[in-house]
């Protein structure tokens, strides 16, 4: 499976951004899907994932409410919408397909994505 990440960009905090993956080479409904972000000098960090179906969708506290995942088995594409952005999701952000479980830690991602940068300005 290949994974391509897009719709990083430079935004003022408060703002909104809305990142897209899209999917080939495989039997995208048979994956968990996760996006995940690593900042400068920090470890890569789990932000989102959706189940095979889209029906479970699971978050950290750090952004519950502001990030939604999403995806469209038939467009093969996840998608993260992020709102109310603050300076501290500056980070590169991945993509991720877990063929076995549920795409919420690293280590559990099968394929991964191009990373794509958000940068929050204050």
């Amino acid at each position: 499976v290949q994974l391509q990440a897009s719709g990083g960009g430079q935004v003022q905090a408060g703002g909104s951004l809305r990142l897209s993956c899209a999917a080939s080479g495989g039997i995208f409904r048979r994956y968990a899907l996760g996006w995940f972000r690593q900042a400068p000098g920090k470890e890569r960090e789990f932000v989102a994932s959706i189940s095979r179906s889209g029906g479970n969708t699971y978050y950290p506290d750090i952004d519950k409410g502001r990030f939604t995942i999403s995806r469209d088995n038939a467009k093969n594409t996840v998608s993260l919408q992020m709102n109310s952005l603050k300076p501290e999701d500056t980070a590169v952000y991945y993509c991720g397909a877990d063929s076995v479980g549920m795409a919420k830690r690293d280590e559990d991602i099968t394929y991964w994505g191009k990373g794509t940068q958000v940068t929050v300005s204050s």
